[in-house]
């Protein structure tokens, strides 16, 4: 089985975790997650960085140990990474003794190399960095242009470690490894910095107690930025289990964000040559998640805490978010309104929809045990595409590309049953073995779908799974070399439950109703209270002898026609209304938007029916309650005499949006 070694930057502890720290993390399960799907054999390393002088501060203000605190601050970061499902295999704090043994083996080697020598260093500090800073680097006013805040210049005795030494070795791993850094963008800055030269870094920091002592030096301590680093070999057995290290190094993938890309694509490279160590496969360094415009950061007060999005819809929700709506390897934008938005758009109208229709079908036309049949040959083309290039995207870590393909599965298995039209096919007799094929295959296309999305959704997919009746187990390898991968072979019981992901329904203003609209409802008309209003008074009848008035003409202007907006809208979701026989709600997308109304066809149409299906709506209609259902807009039909309701069609179905004259 290969092997498949990733690690995570380690975190500094002088804070919780924000999201834009959980982005990172959850990227990096859906990674590791993915790998293991695909037959790897995988090793998942994340930590804390403990040694830091923010730490020692943070510790010292809540009067406690700085160790104390450390152990304190471990108990809430595992907490966290719990409650968002990240399936770590290894976590390393760099106050461990088997990272101690790994930066005093770098330390000695690069010593013995020649790499480590004394001397004096001034320049700007800062501290929330703990990094030093070239002046050219600064912004106005001498502020580090991460924290805002004014670096300190020091100058004190510090050891040495000889960077520039790796300029020309390093530019001749970029060259002969074009994937050892990416995305491209971020090569391309580390070949910048290296093509302008390198200078010597400080490895040590002198008059400090917090910190790993330097093996030749005890008054000294570390550097943290250099002790931190060491901890992705520490956690394979660097000094301490040499046969661990031999199995699992070099790593395969270094996940860290862009800011500190410099540190692990050149710094750290640096410090492994330089102590005979062999340089990981890749490094990668991934965008912010910003807000307001702005990197997530304590310091900033631009953070948020993830589990208020985790205790409010569970792990999974965000998790999508995170990994669906930001390009891999760029920035992305998180905002609560966006994130709601989302849930709604993904899970509650589409995948929760389409998990509601499979699983209340099976009952109600097979009391939900379900026979192999042949899967439909069209589905099937669309899924196995859609599985071979999730794999392909999956493999290059576009994480994003790999969810849009699992909810490609999804339309497609969402148009399938749409087109397929089983609430006709249960109908007839001689129609049941279409209607078996359509249900397998409808059952079959949505187990895939969640196979691919266990990575990033994992407790939901195997959710789905048991709901599907299909093993959960099968989120353990997907078997991406079968000939088919929608099976034609076996039973399932399928079982239905209630909705995973309940739709987020916005607050609504107050309804202006004219009482010159007409809805159907259910409701009895209200009767105004004669105190109400006075009465108007009758017209007068004509003088006798006196001319009959002339009919007016009741037909419109093209002007006052264009006042009514008609547009063409996508059913999204159909549900009848609980204690209405003629009302059916509706969720639909118009392109630029979706919206709820209410419409008087639930006892002409089958809500399952509905989904999928173009409509044409009157879209600036003023909104009205129904039901207790605020609708917004109103669905267009033919009403014969004594008949029941016919929506307006179309031969060819326009985009949604597309406006109706």
């Amino acid at each position: 089985m290969s092997r498949y070694y990733l690690t995570t930057a380690i975190d500094y502890v002088n804070n919780r975790p924000h999201l834009g720290t959980a982005y990172e993390k959850i990227a990096a399960d859906v990674i590791a997650r993915h790998r293991r799907l695909a037959g790897f054999d995988v090793r998942f390393v994340m930590g804390n960085d403990e040694h830091s002088q923010n730490v020692y501060r943070r510790a010292r203000e809540l009067d406690l140990e700085p160790l104390a605190y450390t152990d304190r601050m471990e108990r809430e970061f595992r907490d966290v990474w719990t409650r968002l499902n990240i399936s770590f295999d290894d976590f390393i704090r760099t106050t461990e003794p088997r990272h101690r043994a790994a930066v005093e083996t770098i330390v000695r080697r690069s010593r013995e190399a020649g790499d480590i020598y004394e001397g004096i260093y001034e320049g700007w500090y800062c501290v929330s960095c703990e990094a030093f800073k070239q002046e050219k680097d600064l912004l106005e006013g001498g502020l580090c242009p991460i924290h805002q805040r004014k670096a300190d210049w020091i100058r004190e005795k510090n050891h040495f470690f000889r960077l520039s030494k790796y300029r020309d070795a390093l530019l001749a791993h970029y060259a002969g490894h074009p994937g050892f850094v990416e995305p491209e963008s971020r090569r391309n800055e580390m070949l910048r910095l290296l093509e302008t030269g390198l200078e010597d870094i400080s490895v040590s920091r002198a008059g400090q107690a917090w910190g790993i002592p330097l093996p030749f030096d005890p008054e000294s301590v570390v550097y943290v930025w250099y002790d931190a680093l060491i901890n992705y070999a520490a956690a394979v057995g660097l000094g301490t289990d040499p046969e661990l290290f031999e199995t699992w190094w070099p790593a395969d993938l270094h996940l860290v964000g862009k800011d500190i890309t410099r540190f692990h694509c050149v710094v750290w490279p640096a410090m492994l040559l330089s102590a005979g160590v062999a340089l990981p496969r890749q490094v990668y360094g991934h965008g912010w998640v910003l807000t307001k415009g702005q990197k997530m950061s304590k310091s900033l007060g631009t953070s948020l805490d993830p589990l208020d999005a985790a205790e409010r819809f569970g792990p999974d929700p965000l998790r999508l978010y995170l990994t669906k709506e930001i390009v891999f390897g760029s920035d992305g934008d998180f905002t609560w309104d966006r994130f709601e938005e989302k849930y709604n758009v993904d899970l509650a109208n589409n995948l929760g929809n389409l998990v509601n229709r499979v699983t209340s079908m099976a009952e109600r036309y097979r009391q939900g045990q379900l026979v192999a049949a042949v899967p439909n040959e069209r589905l099937q083309l669309t899924v196995d595409a859609a599985v071979r290039d999730y794999q392909h995207a999956m493999e290059k870590l576009q994480l994003d590309r790999g969810c849009a393909e699992a909810f490609r599965v999804i339309d497609a298995t969402n148009e399938f049953i749409a087109s397929s039209a089983p609430w006709t096919l249960a109908k007839r007799e001689d129609d049941k073995l279409a209607l078996d094929a359509v249900l397998w295959s409808s059952a079959e296309a949505l187990r895939v779908a969640a196979v691919l999305l266990a990575p990033v959704i994992p407790g939901s997919a195997e959710e789905i799974l048991r709901r599907l009746g299909a093993p959960v187990t099968s989120v353990a390898k997907l078997r991406f070399a079968e000939d088919g991968v929608l099976h034609a072979s076996g039973e399932r019981t399928l079982t239905r439950k209630e909705a995973l992901w309940p739709r987020l329904e916005a607050a609504a203003p107050a309804a202006e109703v004219s009482t010159k609209e007409s809805r159907v409802t259910d409701q009895p008309t209200p009767v105004p209270s004669p105190s109400a209003a006075p009465a108007a008074p009758a017209p007068a009848p004509p003088a006798p002898g006196a001319p009959a008035a002339a009919a007016q003409d009741a037909r419109i202007s093209i002007d006052e026609f264009m006042k009514i907006d008609l547009r063409v809208a996508r059913v999204i979701t159909a549900e009848r209304v609980p204690n209405s026989k003629k009302l059916m709600k509706l969720t639909i997308d118009v392109g630029t938007e979706q919206r709820t109304l209410v419409a008087g066809i639930a006892e002409a149409y089958e809500a399952e029916s509905l989904v999928g299906r173009h409509v044409a709506i009157v879209f600036n209609l003023k909104p009205a309650k129904l039901m207790g259902i605020e609708s917004n807009g109103m669905v267009l039909a033919a009403s014969p005499e004594g008949g029941q309701p016919i929506l307006v069609s179309f031969d060819q179905a326009p985009a949604p949006g597309t406006r109706v004259r």
